[in-house]
């Protein structure tokens, strides 16, 4: 009988240090990742699940790695490999704070500078690197131009699947979810449906496409 397959996901947000009490965030709830996660154990994969601050609970059967910063989540995401494939749902700041250890306090100076640097692209790394699995997915939330955005990234990541989705109205923190999948094949436009029913959609095709 042959081995599950592993599959190495990420979800949720990242929060980046401002100070002791501050960060930056996004809107991200984590739960359209989990569900995938959910959909892909109770079809019998692996799953290592790398969980950015939500407060989700763990989906059965699923090995769970919780994380705060972006670079903390790129580093458990490589200890994680190998892996047959791996699913990047997680809302990653692009951009983290040059963070202070003390409260930034209101002066008369006006608003602090934020010294901006640039995250780890978890994504494109992982597309470059030696033990890049054979099935890379990327997820690409837009406002705009959806599609036009997720084949852009597709190629500029070197990913195999782009999932993109329209974030401009109520999916981030809700129970619903439209989205594009975007391959070498083209594009498939699923109608409106529930996060768990995109999961269970999504994990059959990952399944297949890794011959589980």
């Amino acid at each position: 009988m042959a081995a599950a397959p592993h599959i190495v996901m990420t979800a949720g947000p990242t929060h980046e240090p401002i100070d002791p009490v501050r960060y930056i965030a996004n809107r991200s709830s984590g739960k359209q990742g989990f569900a995938i996660a959910a959909a892909l154990s109770a079809l019998g994969a692996r799953v290592t699940l790398v969980a950015g601050p939500v407060t989700l609970d763990t989906p059965p059967g699923v090995t769970r790695i919780d994380v705060e910063t972006a670079r903390e989540m790129n580093a458990a995401v490589n200890t994680a490999l190998p892996a047959d494939a791996a699913v990047l749902v997680a809302a990653v700041a692009d951009w983290r704070v040059e963070a202070v250890g003390q409260k930034i306090k209101k002066g008369a100076g006006g608003p602090p500078v934020l010294h901006l640097v640039e995250n780890p692209d978890i994504l494109a790394s992982l597309a470059r690197s030696a033990k890049r699995p054979r099935l890379l997915i990327g997820f690409a939330a837009e406002t705009e131009h959806v599609i036009e955005h997720a084949q852009s990234k597709r190629f500029r990541k070197g990913c195999d699947w782009i999932v993109a989705n329209d974030v401009s109205g109520d999916v981030m923190g809700g129970t619903d979810n439209t989205v594009h999948l975007v391959t070498a094949d083209g594009i498939e436009s699923w109608a409106r449906m529930t996060k768990d029913a995109v999961a269970e959609r999504l994990a059959v095709r990952i399944m297949d496409a890794l011959g589980a």
